[in-house]
């Protein structure tokens, strides 16, 4: 092992996840379970077809009513990753061969660095995993029990239990798989001025199988809106399309995120097998550039690229693709049945920001949160530039005890 246990256990941020109870005052009214044929189960079918109708259009933001929130309303399946993260120079990045706000997945190369890391830079390890940041975002925003579900592989280990205690401490509903021969998965988050460089060592995330999916599908369907990050897409593809075709199948949200350059790459066959069952698709400037190029889109304005993104293959002829393209403090482009719409960044003094890390996962939490509760697109979006603004205040995907989001 390259890190000490005993740093990540009992460090400073690790402790708080620990020793906080849980925030969340647990009465059973605000806990509602979806029992088939059940009132509740009615509930959730008319608020599913009030969000359906609240979002299949960018035609009208007229006041639209709101979705209560419910137990396991939102789903989310991803790589659980504890991050190491870590300030350092540009020298840090050259010596292992990183690029400022970047992502990859860790070589040969990388190894040495994580020991190098705790060895020589004041390291702090957090909760992390892109997917698993958004929902962990969501879950805070939302403040209900349970409202959220993740789902996700990790090592039977103490990095294992950091991040399971992390969740159960948000209050998402935690559901991992266990490898039995793989330590959890780490990430190092190389903070250079405001950039990140993420090199992620999947281990156990890299392990996740589809069984542990078919045994709790049923958590699945109970969600209105199912997330799930690009990154995914390296470890099982078969997953995502089960989600997704089982979304398609019940008329319910499915989104996935580009996540990062490489995977529009290298993994465009998954990604495009996917692709036809995606709601919406989230993805920065850089990454939308990039899957354009790959798609042979012949274009690199961002609103063409969003228009023909929205126009690939569908299978829910129902709902109308969305897809929503950030550009860091720039604009964001938000493309749906023809329409576009841009909506501003409202700009934070640059002497607030700590680390931009996580700051794009946070973006799909704010955005989502809302999103299940039937809110206008623009309240999405305001939402999501609010939780990206708040997290970037502090270091890693951490956020103070309770949201101020009006």
């Amino acid at each position: 092992m390259f890190y000490s246990t005993r740093s990540c256990i009992f460090g400073r941020r690790a402790c708080y996840l620990f020793i906080n109870s849980n925030p969340y005052p647990r009465k059973s009214s605000t806990l509602l379970t979806a029992r088939p044929g059940g009132r509740t189960a009615q509930r959730a079918g008319l608020q599913r077809r009030q969000l359906h109708l609240n979002h299949s259009t960018m035609a009208s933001e007229a006041k639209k009513a709101k979705v209560s929130v419910r137990e396991g309303i939102l789903f989310g399946m991803g790589n659980p990753l504890l991050d190491i993260s870590a300030a350092a120079d540009q020298a840090f990045l050259d010596k292992y061969g990183l690029k400022a706000n970047d992502a990859i997945l860790a070589e040969d190369k990388h190894k040495p660095m994580y020991q190098d890391m705790v060895d020589n830079l004041k390291v702090e390890y957090i909760a992390g995993g892109a997917t698993q940041n958004s929902i962990r975002v969501a879950q805070w925003l939302l403040q209900v029990p349970h409202a959220t579900t993740f789902f996700g592989s990790i090592g039977k280990d103490k990095f294992g239990e950091v991040l399971k205690n992390a969740g159960e401490h948000d209050g998402v509903l935690v559901n991992y798989h266990y490898d039995d021969a793989e330590p959890t998965g780490t990430c190092a988050v190389v903070i250079t001025d405001n950039n990140r460089s993420l090199c992620a060592n999947l281990a156990a995330a890299n392990c996740y199988k589809k069984e542990h999916l078919d045994k709790n599908m049923a958590l699945v369907k109970k969600a209105d809106v199912c997330y799930i990050g690009g990154f995914f897409l390296t470890v099982s593809p078969e997953s995502i399309l089960a989600v997704a075709q089982s979304c398609a199948e019940d008329n319910r949200t499915f989104a996935l995120n580009l996540s990062a350059p490489f995977l529009c790459q290298f993994f465009k066959e998954p990604m495009m097998k996917a692709m036809p069952y995606v709601d919406i698709l989230f993805g920065n400037e850089t990454e939308a550039k990039t899957f354009a190029t790959e798609q042979n889109f012949g274009t690199e304005d961002l609103v063409e690229i969003g228009k023909k993104i929205a126009d690939l293959e569908k299978v829910n002829k129902d709902r109308k693709r969305m897809v929503v393209i950030t550009q860091g403090t720039e604009e964001t482009i938000i493309v749906q049945d023809g329409k576009v719409e841009h909506f501003p960044v409202v700009k934070l003094d640059p002497s607030k920001i700590l680390d931009t890390n996580a700051a794009g996962d946070a973006f799909v939490g704010g955005f989502l949160s809302q999103l299940v509760q039937g809110q206008p697109l623009k309240d999405c979006v305001r939402c999501g530039n609010y939780a990206a603004s708040t997290i970037i205040q502090y270091s890693g995907c951490t956020y103070p005890p309770k949201p101020d989001f009006q």
